[in-house]
């Protein structure tokens, strides 16, 4: 039987969420990805009050105005807590941001949720309570779909990306705009990798031949931008730039 399809019932409620947002000069998207991230949290906590949520984003080697756009939202909600590294990697941040959501609380890992998402995305209301509501049926890890932003790609790139990218329940995607792990398995694997892009996947492989619980949903999409300026060398903005060329070639060609 494949890891995907074993989940255990025996493992702990969640009693914790640890939100990681790494942010890279992010002006343009960051108060609509942390609006949107605020809804979720406030969704979860109107559904299973007793949970507790913290935010920890983490502003990576940034010069425009993203630390400002943090503070203002940590002045208004404890939850958020703003970490500043020079690290020009989004592995090491996300490994550095999930690392101080961590510690101190060794002792009640099992029962705490980490989800990963980034600041140029919006994740839905219900983002986080549907992640719980996988972990508490006995899940470990919960791989979200995506959808590029429609009022940034042109609408032939959009519908190529819909056909190769079908919304689907079981999809075989991991994106770490939308992530979530029990804080355990994620420990046992090993943690995010230093590394500037894929650090989703490698990590999700781990999680696999760990024998971990792993489900794909289109039940928490998140709209994540369009662009195709790369932040990361193999990352979605060249991904997206390539399926761009190859979309151009195939119009050109027909």
């Amino acid at each position: 039987m494949a890891p995907e399809s074993i989940r255990s019932q025996a493992r702990p409620l969640i009693r914790r969420v640890e939100v990681v947002m790494p942010a890279h000069d992010e002006e343009r998207h960051l108060k609509q990805a942390l609006d949107a991230l605020r809804a979720a949290v406030e969704a979860v906590v109107q559904r299973k009050p007793a949970t507790v949520v913290g935010i920890t984003v983490v502003l990576d080697h940034c010069t425009d105005r993203s630390a400002e756009i943090v503070a203002r939202f940590a002045s208004l909600d404890h939850r958020i807590t703003m970490m500043h590294q020079r690290f020009h990697n989004a592995g090491a941040s996300r490994a550095a941001g999930i690392s101080a959501a961590l510690r101190g609380r060794q002792s009640e890992l099992a029962g705490t949720w980490l989800a990963s998402t980034d600041a140029d995305s919006c994740v839905p209301e219900s983002w986080l309570w549907r992640q719980l509501e996988f972990a508490d049926a006995g899940w470990d890890v919960v791989l979200g779909s995506v959808e590029p932003d429609p009022g940034d790609v042109d609408p032939e790139l959009l519908r190529r990306w819909r056909v190769k990218h079908p919304f689907e329940e079981d999809h075989p995607h991991v994106y770490g705009a939308n992530l979530g792990v029990r804080a355990s398995a994620y420990l046992l694997a090993g943690g995010f990798p230093e590394l500037r892009s894929a650090e989703d996947k490698v990590l999700v492989d781990r999680l696999r031949r760990r024998g971990c619980a792993v489900v794909a949903t289109d039940s928490t999409r998140v709209l994540t931008s369009g662009r195709t300026s790369a932040r990361a060398p193999h990352g979605f903005g060249a991904y997206l730039r390539a399926l761009g060329v190859e979309t151009a070639a195939a119009l050109r060609s027909g």
